[in-house]
């Protein structure tokens, strides 16, 4: 079983306090999430796993992010640390902003 998921170059002192607290419990959450899945899996094997992991986990953050932000799709992207042209992309591709009649688009 994988006890620490922070890879050895990603130790470093956190950058501001309670970083390291957070990130640990996220980290734990990812950890027992991906165990419930294998153990849902009962030995079956399952394909594509990072993707379908990263697809699961993008929209929930995304939509989080967004919504911290007050809808402000400049201020989200500098938080994820996205350019805000990524950021929309992929608020599009997981339904998170609609198209206006202009071509823009709102969260």
């Amino acid at each position: 079983m994988i006890t620490d998921l922070q890879p050895e170059a990603d130790r470093s002192e956190p950058a501001t306090p309670g970083a390291a607290t957070s990130d640990c419990v996220l980290a734990e959450s990812v950890q027992e999430a991906m165990n419930q899945y294998f153990d849902t899996l009962d030995g079956q094997t399952s394909h594509n796993l990072y993707a379908l992991v990263m697809n699961e986990v993008e929209r929930p953050l995304l939509a989080c992010v967004l919504e911290r932000c007050g809808g402000n799709q400049s201020r989200a992207a500098a938080l994820l640390g996205l350019n805000r042209a990524t950021l929309r992309k992929k608020l599009r591709t997981h339904g998170l902003v609609t198209e206006n009649g202009n071509g823009t688009t709102k969260a």
